[in-house]
C-alpha cells in the first residue's frame, strides 16, 4: 500500500487482512473452533487480565470475526468494532453498554419497527426508559434530556420514513452534556460516515447491504474512538466506576494500554461474554465476502432506486413517493449533506387504493421478492399493513411514515428496465 490513505472501495477489499501467515491463504480462513490453546499459564493470565488482546473463546472473539471487525472499523473510520449475532443484538448491546435500570436514552421516532419495539417494550421491561422525540427539530433531544440520560440514538436513513437524520446537529447537543450519539447506519454504508459528523458509535445490521447476499444474519457495533468517556464520570457511570463483573475494572482506565476503546472493550468482555449473542465464524466469512463488493453494489442500488423513484412519481396510481431524491426543503438539504455517495436503495410509495391496492400490488410482483428484509442484491418488496406482526397503532404509524397504502421497495442491482417493467405490471394489477 502507498502512504496515501486507501479509499473506502479499497478498504472494503483489503482492510484487516493480507494473507494467512501459516499457509499464505489470501482468502480469510473460517476458524470453526470454540477454544484456543494458550502458550502457557502466563499467557492465559495476561489475556484474562486484558494486558493483551487475544483469543480465549469464540463467544468473545474469533480470528475470522476479527477480520470482519477490523474491516468495518476501517471503513467507518473508527477505532474498533464488535461483531454480534444480529442487528437487533447490536442495537440492544449499544444501549445496554451505557444504560442500566433507572437510566434513559433519547431516540428518534423514525426507526425500523423491530428497533422501535425493542426500545418501547423490551428495554422498558429491563428498566431502561427510551424517550422518543421528533428528529425534525434537533432541540427536541436537548429538551428530553435529564441527569439519567446516557445516550442519543437514531438511524441515518430511517426505514421506512427515509428522511435523513441531522447527525451533526444532534451530536453537538449531546457532546455538550457528555452524551454520545449512536447511529444505525444500516441503510447507508459508504454513503455516509457518521463519525465524520460527530457520532460516537455506529451500529449495523450486517444482514442487509454489507452482506448483500441474503444468506447470513449478523450485527456490528463500531466505536469511533472519538468520544471522551471520562470527561463526565457521573454521566457515564458504567465506564467510569468499578465493574464487579470484571474484577472491579474501570473501563476508561483499563482500556488505556489498548487504545481509545473503552466502550467497545466493555461491550465485548461484559455483554457479549454474559449474554452470548456471538456471530458464527461462518457468517463472519460470508459477510466479509459481501463487504468486498459493497461499494459497487451501493452505486447500482442508488442509481436504480433514483430511477424507480422518478418513474413512480409520474405514475397516476401513486399518490406519494418517499425517497430522498423526491424530497424538498430541509429534508433534501439533509440528504444531500449526509448521503454524499448517493441517496440509498430504499423507495417507499403510497397507493391511492389503500390496503387492498397494496396487497394486489405485492401479489402481482414477479421479479421482486416479497420478504421481510432489505439490502439484498435482488429487489425486494413488502406492504407493512398486510403483515400482522408489523401492525402499528395510530401514533406509531404517524411517527414511522407507514400508512395502509404504503409499500416499501428495496431496489436491487438488476437491470433498471426489468425492475420498472415488473413495477408497472404490478401497478396495473393493483387498480
Amino acid at each position: 500500500m502507498s502512504e496515501q490513505r486507501p479509499r473506502p472501495e479499497t478498504l472494503a477489499v483489503h482492510a484487516g487482512w493480507r494473507a494467512d501467515p501459516a499457509t499464505g491463504s489470501v482468502a480469510v480462513p473460517i476458524h470453526q473452533t470454540t477454544s484456543y490453546q494458550f502458550r502457557d499459564a502466563e499467557h492465559a493470565a495476561s489475556l484474562f487480565a486484558l494486558q493483551e488482546m487475544g483469543n480465549i473463546y469464540t463467544r468473545i472473539m474469533n480470528p475470522t470475526t476479527d477480520v470482519l471487525e477490523k474491516r468495518i472499523a476501517a471503513l467507518e473510520g473508527g477505532a474498533a468494532a464488535l461483531a454480534v449475532a444480529s442487528g437487533q443484538a447490536a442495537s440492544a448491546y449499544a444501549v445496554q453498554n451505557l444504560a442500566r435500570a433507572g437510566d434513559n436514552i433519547v431516540s428518534s421516532t423514525a426507526l425500523y419497527g423491530g428497533t422501535y419495539n425493542l426500545f418501547a417494550n423490551t428495554l422498558k421491561d429491563q428498566g431502561i426508559e427510551v424517550r422518543f422525540v421528533d428528529p425534525s427539530d434537533p432541540e427536541n433531544f436537548r429538551r428530553a434530556t435529564d441527569d439519567r440520560t446516557r445516550a442519543y440514538y437514531a438511524e441515518t436513513l430511517p426505514n421506512p420514513k427515509l428522511e435523513v437524520f441531522p447527525i451533526a446537529e444532534v451530536a453537538a447537543i449531546g457532546r455538550e452534556a457528555a452524551i454520545p450519539l449512536i447511529m444505525d447506519n444500516t441503510a447507508a454504508p459508504l454513503l455516509c460516515r457518521p463519525f465524520d459528523h460527530g457520532a460516537a458509535v455506529v451500529v449495523y445490521s450486517a444482514t442487509k447491504y454489507l452482506g448483500g447476499h441474503g444468506t447470513s444474519i449478523g450485527g456490528l457495533i463500531v466505536d469511533g474512538g472519538n468520544f471522551d468517556w471520562a470527561a463526565d464520570p457521573v454521566r457515564q457511570p458504567l465506564l467510569n466506576t468499578p465493574d464487579p463483573s470484571y474484577h472491579g475494572a474501570v473501563w476508561t482506565e483499563a482500556a488505556k494500554p489498548l487504545g481509545p476503546i473503552a466502550y467497545i472493550l466493555r461491550a465485548r468482555v461484559i455483554l457479549l461474554r454474559d449474554l452470548g449473542a456471538a456471530m458464527s465464524p461462518f457468517n463472519a466469512f460470508q459477510l466479509i465476502q459481501g463487504i468486498e463488493t459493497v461499494a459497487l453494489r451501493m452505486e447500482r442500488h442508488c442509481a436504480n432506486a433514483a430511477g424507480v423513484a422518478s418513474h413512480l412519481a409520474q405514475h397516476p396510481a401513486v399518490t406519494r413517493v418517499i425517497h430522498p431524491s423526491q424530497q424538498d426543503g430541509e429534508a433534501r438539504t439533509l440528504a444531500d449533506r449526509y448521503l454524499t455517495g448517493g441517496h440509498g436503495g430504499l423507495v417507499g410509495f403510497e397507493l391511492a387504493g389503500g390496503i387492498e391496492a397494496g396487497r394486489r400490488f405485492i401479489n402481482a410482483l414477479q421479479l421482486f421478492y416479497h420478504v421481510a428484509n432489505i439490502g439484498d442484491a435482488r429487489s425486494l418488496a413488502i406492504h407493512p399493513s398486510s403483515t400482522t406482526h408489523s401492525q402499528l397503532n395510530e401514533a406509531e404509524q404517524r411517527a414511522s411514515g407507514v400508512s395502509p397504502g404504503y409499500v416499501r421497495l428495496s431496489i436491487g442491482i438488476e437491470h433498471i428496465s426489468d425492475i420498472l417493467a415488473d413495477i408497472d405490471q404490478a401497478l396495473a394489477a393493483a387498480h
